[in-house]
């Protein structure tokens, strides 16, 4: 009978606290600037924020009666109750929480506690006036994704696509056999392939820095009933809009309980977009390194396999794949989830979006490793060349295209180019001799004769170097 083993020291007890994942853990370096927007804590920061504007709108206003303008320096000690938000403030909610177990009506009395300091106690009764925790809630998130969107996600983004753009405009002319369906096809130049890449993550950046950030306030269900039934005679549609809008963000006039969360989708959707193109470029990146168009420059004194001492592994790319895939799963699940509530209001949404912030961390960290892979990388022209030089076979298409060109010109003897050339070229290997033999047997008027005798698989690029303009002007 084995022996039982020993006890184990509890890790959850281990002082500080180990991360369950590998966002706030392995990986907190890359991920750890979305904690100021995305994190529970950024979260009640931007819920304090809410609160303290919503009472310094009221009172500047003077929407209700017997409230005046507060002081220039009343306001501002009111702010500085965000600004200085931090480690203890996150404790003494968690403290107040305990008790009151709502977290909205925790920050409500975190701000009430400080109103005395300000020499403003009297106005207790003002914060959160009128409110819904959703009306703090959806405006609270609208910021923190607004702002890990803006000064987080995008600048990755837009950095990762700088760094393809770049290496399209170096490769550009650098001829290479393309694959369709796997097979060899007409070719292409590495920096045309690079500048599709570009150009169509550029676009799916362009919808996404247009997304509109909606935002409400409008009481219990949407309709301001307890707004008029404390204070009738104010246009509450008006306070809310220039409050909203004051705020940055987009005003929704039209909602139940619950800001719909329709941007939102729209965002995640198109951020999904852009981690599945991306996707696609890490597994083609992959494939072009695994035949040798490009060469991974060793990092000194990593290891790529734990018992074969000459591999050099392509896991930057490996690991974007799998934390694109998460990414996608997440706001995926987002998007289809947060469109949708029980009549005027679920809960659903509310334990949703407190995985935003690890949908954009596992796409951060992808895009964080596509540029460190990308910075690893040379291109092997050699093999690109050697590639070309053994499948002379692509330029059948060449030859046939002018062989129909010319009959249509008038030329004799070009009947059935296509089927001659399919003859000639399909499922076997030609080489130049070969190719340029039939071609001086076709019979093709000279001019064309010795376009065709000139042109080889690297010259037979078309316009691809003049393509990558579209990415680079």
């Amino acid at each position: 009978m084995a022996e039982s083993a020993a006890p184990r020291v509890p890790l959850a007890s281990v002082t500080p606290a180990i991360a369950l994942g590998p966002l706030d853990g392995r990986y907190r370096g890359v991920t750890a600037p979305l904690v100021d927007y995305l994190s529970e804590a950024a979260l009640n920061r931007d819920r304090t924020h809410v609160e303290v504007e919503w009472l310094i709108h009221l009172t500047s206003n003077s929407v209700l009666p017997g409230t005046s303008p507060l002081s220039g320096g009343q306001q501002a000690q009111l702010r500085e109750i965000v600004s200085g938000f931090d480690g203890n403030s996150v404790s003494e909610l968690a403290e107040i929480e305990q008790v009151t177990v709502h977290d909205v009506k925790a920050v409500e009395y975190y701000i009430g506690r400080r109103l005395a300091a300000i020499g403003i106690e009297n106005l207790t009764s003002l914060v959160h006036f009128g409110c819904t925790s959703e009306d703090v809630n959806n405006l609270s998130y609208a910021l923190g994704v607004k702002g890990a969107v803006e000064n987080v996600w995008l600048p990755a983004a837009h950095d990762l696509v700088d760094r393809i753009t770049v290496m399209a405009e170096e490769t550009r002319a650098v001829p290479m056999l393309s694959r369709t369906h796997g097979q060899p096809a007409t070719p292409t130049t590495l920096g045309k392939e690079l500048a599709v890449t570009a150009h169509r993550l550029s676009r799916q950046l362009r919808r996404i820095e247009k997304t509109e950030y909606l935002g409400k306030i409008n009481g219990a269900t949407g309709t301001y009933a307890a707004h008029y039934a404390s204070v009738p005679g104010v246009d509450w549609q008006q306070v809310s809009r220039s409050f909203v809008e004051g705020l940055g963000l987009d005003w929704n006039p039209l909602t139940t309980q619950i800001e719909s969360h329709d941007w939102q989708a729209e965002l995640y959707a198109d951020m999904a977009r852009f981690n599945r193109i991306l996707h696609n470029f890490c597994t083609d990146v992959w494939s072009y390194i695994s035949i040798g168009y490009f060469k991974q420059i060793p990092v000194a004194g990593a290891t790529g396999s734990s018992t074969m001492p000459h591999k050099v592994n392509p896991i930057r790319f490996e690991n974007a794949e799998a934390n694109l895939e998460i990414s996608n799963g997440l706001l995926d699940t987002l998007a289809s989830t947060l469109v949708t509530s029980r009549w005027q209001r679920d809960l659903t949404d509310s334990s949703s979006q407190r995985n935003i912030g690890v949908a954009f961390g596992h796409s951060v960290l992808a895009i964080s490793n596509v540029a460190k892979g990308l910075e690893r990388l040379d291109v092997a022209d050699d093999v690109l060349a050697a590639d070309l030089d053994t499948n002379w076979e692509v330029l059948g298409e060449a030859i046939q295209m002018v062989m129909r060109a010319e009959a249509i010109a008038g030329a004799p003897g070009m009947e059935n180019p296509y089927e001659r050339l399919k003859d000639l070229t399909r499922g076997q290997r030609v080489d130049a001799e070969r190719m340029r033999e039939f071609v001086s047997g076709l019979g093709l008027p000279a001019e064309a004769e010795a376009r065709l005798l000139a042109l080889t698989p690297a010259r037979y690029t078309g316009i691809a170097d003049a393509l990558v303009d579209h990415v680079t002007k």
